[in-house]
């Protein structure tokens, strides 16, 4: 698949843009990422509220293996194969996967926001030892001039 026929299939959704995306790209509407075509799948984003949908259609998370395991993404799942022949259907679920991929987005914005940075360290004023250099090195030199 390339990024012009999955414009095209999201056609019944609305406009998308189609952006490359580590080895494959994203599929994103109003700027906001809601599907992932990566080695020849297309996965949609979910989150608890439309997991149970994808694992009734028999899905599968989005998974890559490292060498020590295989690790599993939850936030995308696969789109069922049965949606690429039905547009209006496949525009449904579209809106869902928008819909929580906006509200991951507002989540990790507000988060962001209410985060404080800490405190910079306050200045403090230069240690007594110096003065007490200098005031010595004075009294040395008044000395010097009384003999």
């Amino acid at each position: 698949m390339d990024r012009e026929t999955a414009a095209e299939l999201f056609s019944a959704f609305g406009a998308v843009d189609v952006r490359r995306m580590f080895s494959g790209f994203g599929v994103y509407a109003d700027d906001i990422c809601f599907a992932l075509y990566l080695r020849g799948e297309l996965y949609l984003k979910a989150d608890e509220t439309t997991i149970p949908r994808f694992v009734a259609e028999g899905c599968e998370p989005f998974s890559y293996a490292t060498r020590a395991k295989t690790v599993s993404v939850n936030s995308y799942w696969r789109m069922p194969a049965r949606l690429y022949d039905e547009p209006e259907e496949l525009a449904d679920w579209a809106r869902a996967a928008v819909a929580v991929a906006a509200k991951v987005k507002l989540t990790k914005a507000s988060r962001k926001r209410s985060v404080k940075k800490p405190a910079r360290a306050k200045r403090v004023a230069p240690k007594p030892a110096k003065k007490a250099r200098a005031t010595r090195r004075s009294a040395r030199s008044k000395r010097s001039k009384v003999i």
